[in-house]
């Protein structure tokens, strides 16, 4: 993972992935493609139990963000998660619904998770697919523990703009935080926020082309 922040305009792409992520049907889709693979369009509809035009049009908004792809076979298109950052992120999440429900089924074996903490986890995502609630999280996970000062300078931002996304950040859980004299230091929390700074960080160093991302 690199040291340094990514390019604003990097950055703003991941951000836009992520807000396509933030959907309960989109999640769902990356969901099974991770765990079973390619799948066509009437099988992730019949699968998923939704209306075929619904995961037509989720799966082109997941394409045109990079987290999708396709593959013809004969007169069949399926469909795959693209690299490893979206399918990393379930990762995260099968840890947090393992922990959450002493059920560590899902630490060892890919499997669905239950459909409503699926929709839980889209609404969590929705919370911080922000571009400067991002650039603040990526600010922590790149240097840690940090002053409102710092973070201000680090992400080149409003004193006024950051403050309130530290709040609400901290009254989301994403963030917690401690008090030393007068100052009030920040750190980023374990789960699936920090883990999407870092899939986005890991697809952007492997990229030759970094225009690409």
């Amino acid at each position: 993972m690199t040291e340094k922040q990514l390019p604003i305009e990097i950055m703003k792409k991941a951000v836009r992935g992520i807000g396509y992520i933030s959907h309960p049907l989109r999640l769902r889709i990356l969901e099974y493609l991770d765990v079973y693979g390619p799948t066509s369009v009437s099988a992730l509809a019949k699968s998923l139990n939704e209306e075929q035009i619904f995961v037509s049009q989720s799966l082109k908004k997941l394409r045109d963000a990079n987290l999708v792809k396709t593959k013809r076979k004969g007169i069949f298109v399926y469909y795959e998660i693209y690299e490893e950052y979206p399918a990393s992120i379930f990762e995260c999440i099968r840890k947090l619904f393992a922990y959450m429900t002493d059920s560590f089924y899902y630490l060892s074996e890919k499997a669905l998770l239950p459909k409503d903490f699926t929709l839980m986890v889209a609404n969590r995502i929705k919370l911080f697919a922000n571009f400067d609630k991002m650039r603040i999280l990526e600010f922590l996970t790149l240097n840690g523990e940090s002053n409102v000062s710092d973070i201000i300078k680090g992400i080149d931002s409003e004193q006024l703009k950051v403050s309130q996304y530290l709040k609400r950040l901290k009254e989301d859980g994403f963030l917690s935080s401690r008090k030393e004299g007068r100052f009030v230091y920040y750190d980023i929390t374990q789960g699936v926020h920090k883990t999407a700074i870092q899939c986005i960080h890991k697809r952007y160093d492997k990229l030759e082309d970094k225009t690409s991302f």
